[in-house]
């Protein structure tokens, strides 16, 4: 069994650069898409498409810098006083000290829920938050397995990857949304010309297609890199802290606790250490699930002991 967690590490990186690529070949037919349509109606689709690339990496830099406040502010956390948080900024930094990296900055989110995340661009720029509910109904043990899972995606850049996949699926919702939009205005203005033709109308074909098909494939993808690294943050944080029960037990709390966390929502649920979002049905529910069942993460664990 602990052999099939750490294959699963390598197996997780070489799957991300294959998942990344389909992400650019989707917002690259949108972007085509996007300046064939003007350029019908403006001339240039070049220039258009030059346009369009550059807001992309502007927006994609901007969120890339910002991620960690970004995702902060959205789930209300706030950063933690360490006088009042005594222990927990004790368990985070023998954890940083035991698995080397550099402590993070630690934050708090009012909610009785059991739950945690991490985010940041890399090791350096980290944060780490729990939820009030981890502080009042996990003892140490539980706490430590619970945040050395959040340092494991911390080290392993996990952080990094789901802020680029997060502001992926981003862009390819706007660009879709605005091909949609778009091929609204264009059937109102060229309902009565005969230029457009019948490679225009092909193209509005494409466009609407996956304006409608890319937001599933993206959300599906950027799932599917949220669930297979929590495999590998568990097997981090056996190895961080040599005791798997820990995290196991912790798990099988949060598995119990049936209350969704208020400040969640679907932009951010695949951050947590566990789906946030409780008692959502969702269609395809496998496909859409932003985290492995809980009760095979358990099992998984309890077998490295």
């Amino acid at each position: 069994m602990p052999m099939e967690f750490y294959s699963q590490i390598s197996k997780n990186k070489q799957m991300t650069y294959l998942l990344f690529l389909i992400f650019f070949v989707l917002i690259g037919f949108l972007a085509l898409v996007i300046s064939f349509i003007l350029g019908s109606f403006f001339g240039g689709a070049l220039s258009f498409l030059s346009l369009f690339g550059f807001l992309i990496i502007i927006f994609a830099i901007i969120s890339y810098y910002s991620c960690g406040s970004i995702v902060t502010a959205i789930s209300g956390a706030k950063e933690a006083d360490p006088k009042k948080f005594k222990q927990l900024y004790n368990v985070v930094e023998e954890l940083c000290i035991a698995s080397g990296l550099p402590m993070p900055k630690v934050f708090v989110i009012d909610d009785s829920a059991i739950n945690a995340f991490a985010t940041g661009r890399d090791p350096k720029n980290a944060i780490v938050c729990v939820t009030t509910g981890c502080l009042s109904r996990l003892n140490r043990e539980e706490l430590q397995g619970v945040i050395a899972h959040e340092l494991s995606h911390v080290r392993y850049y996990d952080i990094r990857t789901m802020t680029i996949a997060s502001v992926l699926v981003g862009i390819t919702v706007l660009l879709s949304d605005l091909i949609l939009r778009m091929f609204l205005f264009s059937g109102s203005n060229r309902s009565d010309s005969r230029d457009s033709g019948a490679f225009f109308i092909v193209i509005i074909i494409i466009g609407i297609a996956l304006a409608v098909l890319t937001p599933i494939i993206a959300q599906i993808i950027n799932f599917s890199i949220s669930r297979k690294r929590e495999f590998a943050a568990d097997a981090g944080s056996a190895e961080i802290t040599r005791n798997p029960l820990g995290l196991a037990s912790a798990l099988e709390k949060i598995s119990k606790d049936k209350e969704p966390l208020e400040a969640a929502n679907k932009a951010t649920a695949h951050l947590y250490i566990a789906n946030p979002l409780k008692g959502q049905k969702l269609w395809m529910s496998s496909l859409f699930s932003t985290h492995p069942d809980i009760n095979q993460r358990i099992a998984a664990l309890k077998g490295m002991k």
